[in-house]
């Protein structure tokens, strides 16, 4: 049986999770590119390399960055600020759409301003999002959302993980600090500056 790729969608109305299939989540300094496991600066370059590829990157920060509920959250924050303003300098059509809580928004969401983890293709679809990335979102909703995703959307998802990595996306990153954070900022500039992407 051939080895199972996390890729683009559409893929199913119930897509597997990949763990399911195979994928097995990095070690430290690794990360995943399509459900294998590379170096985590290939990686990085990557992630990078999509970001500025794409018509409408998108950063989806959700509650453990949003709440400035200790020291560490708020040095996130403001790292996954200077990626989106990096990332926005090249491609003014670049989004910042928060995931503030889980809670489902019903009977109806603002998909201009809050992604809704419980239908995140609505807000992808609305707005026409090919690349985005999870950074602060609980691994549990991240999971269901980066599934919901694959299922019925071609966008193409980047997880940057305070843990172990979420091998539910495209691109994961396992033990994100803001370090680690503006070390993907750092690669952006400088495939900006090459124009190697």
């Amino acid at each position: 049986m051939p080895k199972y790729s996390v890729l683009r969608g559409p893929e199913a109305f119930l897509p597997p999770a990949a763990a399911c299939e195979g994928v097995v989540l990095p070690d430290p300094g690794q990360g995943l590119i399509s459900g294998e496991i590379f170096q985590e600066d290939h990686v990085m370059e990557e992630a990078a390399r999509k970001f500025l590829s794409a018509k409408v990157p998108t950063i989806f920060p959700g509650p453990l960055v949003l709440w400035n509920w200790n020291e560490t959250s708020a040095k996130k924050a403001a790292a996954i600020k200077g990626l989106y303003e990096a990332i926005k300098a090249h491609n003014p059509g670049a989004l910042l759409i928060p995931m503030p809580d889980y809670r489902p928004k019903y009977p109806k969401i603002n998909p201009e301003i809050e992604i809704n983890p419980n239908h995140p293709n609505l807000t992808i679809w609305h707005n026409k999002i090919d690349t985005c990335m999870f950074v602060g979102v609980h691994c549990h909703m991240a999971n269901l959302s980066l599934k919901i995703i694959r299922g019925g959307t071609d966008c193409y998802t980047i997880a940057m993980c305070a843990q172990a990595g979420h091998e539910d996306a495209m691109i994961t990153f396992r033990d994100a600090t803001p370090e680690k954070i503006s070390k993907l900022t750092e690669a952006v500039e400088r495939l900006k500056t090459s124009g190697d992407f």
